[in-house]
C-alpha cells in the first residue's frame, strides 16, 4: 500500500510541474505571431540603416533597447 501511495504522489508532483511548465510556456508566447514578425522586421531594418549610417549610435541603442524589451529578451 505504501509504495502506491508514493507512486501516486510522485504522479501527482509530475502533473503539477507538466502544468506549471505548461503555463510558463503559454506566457512566454504573450505576443502575437504578428507582432513579433513586425518587432523583428523593425529590428533588421533598424541594423541595416545602422549599417548605412542612417541612425546615429544613439539613436540605434534607444530603438534596439525598446524592440528587446518588447521581444521579452532583454529586461532593463
Amino acid at each position: 500500500m505504501a509504495k502506491r501511495a508514493r507512486e501516486r504522489a510522485q504522479l501527482a508532483k509530475r502533473q503539477a510541474k507538466q502544468e506549471k511548465r505548461e503555463a510558463r510556456a503559454n506566457d512566454a508566447s504573450k505576443l502575437p505571431a504578428t507582432s513579433e514578425d513586425a518587432l523583428l522586421q523593425a529590428f533588421a531594418q533598424l541594423s541595416a540603416d545602422y549599417e548605412a549610417n542612417a541612425v546615429s549610435h544613439d539613436e540605434y541603442n534607444a530603438e534596439r533597447s525598446r524592440i528587446l524589451t518588447e521581444l521579452g529578451v532583454q529586461t532593463d
